[in-house]
């Protein structure tokens, strides 16, 4: 799968011009894990967005009680807020099989905005969007 193709299959990035998806793709960079690696660590500084491309992850929070919220295949993601917010991370990702990932840095992302503002207008339905979805779920959970 072309990196563009990837890119344009992620939600946050959906209604990006073939252009933009361009520009991020280059942007982009394989990584590979082997089975039991840890790819992102809860509690550690974001600093990437993931895109598995081949094998599986699994998405764990909660320390050493290990709580297991999530398993990603190919096509998945992981990490979005990290290129809006550079904040800590919300869980830790484990490689629960030999696999690639997609990888673009909040650094690559935020310079290719401040080059490129529209692209940032592009994104903020999307992200809207699910904020909205996200505060319709806790206000079902509190009902």
């Amino acid at each position: 799968m072309a990196h563009e193709e990837a890119l344009a299959a992620v939600p946050l990035f959906s209604q990006l011009p073939r252009k933009d998806l361009t520009r991020l793709s280059r942007a982009v960079v394989q990584r590979t894990y082997k089975k039991g690696e840890t790819i992102v660590k809860e509690g550690e500084q974001a600093v990437a967005f993931f895109i598995v491309t081949k094998g599986r992850v699994d998405i764990t929070t909660g320390g050493a009680k290990k709580q297991k919220i999530a398993e990603i295949g190919p096509g998945g993601v992981f990490g979005e807020m990290a290129l809006l917010d550079g904040g800590p991370r919300a869980a830790t990702v484990l490689a629960k099989e030999d696999s690639e990932c997609l990888v673009l840095s909040r650094w690559d992302f935020v310079a290719e905005l401040r080059t490129n503002p529209q692209m940032a207008v592009a994104m903020l339905p999307i992200i809207s969007r699910r904020l909205r979805e996200v505060e319709a779920k806790l206000a079902a959970a509190t009902h």
